[in-house]
């Protein structure tokens, strides 16, 4: 069996965990998705959020292998941001913004929310507004 051969049947063979591990990521992006456009209220307003599932812009192999990032652009009124998940020991690891990171180990409605509006309170934050004196994203 020559070397491409043994490449083939490996990645074969890694083919419905990576699927399972897709749809898990995917599905939590869709969540955050969701949970943003019901994150807003006092001292956070947003009129209008979207979501582009996009390909994550470091990732160099296709087919992206097991434990890689899964990304989507969403659009928070006027500024857009990049979220990257990936699956860490059973867990959702991820990255947004200039630098910042979360870990949820229990995906709950509730847990999904705080995300959201952590992740709302830092964006206004990375564009030098203060959540206090009613900085806001539209």
């Amino acid at each position: 069996m020559s070397s491409f051969d043994e490449l083939q049947a490996v990645i074969r063979r890694g083919a419905q965990a990576r699927q399972a591990e897709v749809q898990a990521c995917e599905g939590f992006l869709t969540l955050l998705y969701h949970a943003l456009r019901a994150a807003s209220g006092p001292g956070l307003p947003l009129n209008n959020v979207s979501m582009d599932p996009a390909p994550d812009p470091q990732e160099v192999l296709r087919p992206a292998p097991l434990g890689s990032w899964h990304a989507a652009r969403y659009r928070l009124g006027l500024c857009e941001v990049l979220v990257r998940v990936r699956r860490v020991d059973g867990a959702f690891r991820g990255e947004y913004g200039l630098g910042e990171g979360f870990r949820v180990d229990d995906v709950t409605d509730e847990r999904v929310l705080r995300l959201a509006r952590q992740l709302l309170r830092d964006v206004i934050k990375m564009y030098g507004g203060a959540q206090e004196d009613g900085a806001h994203l539209n």
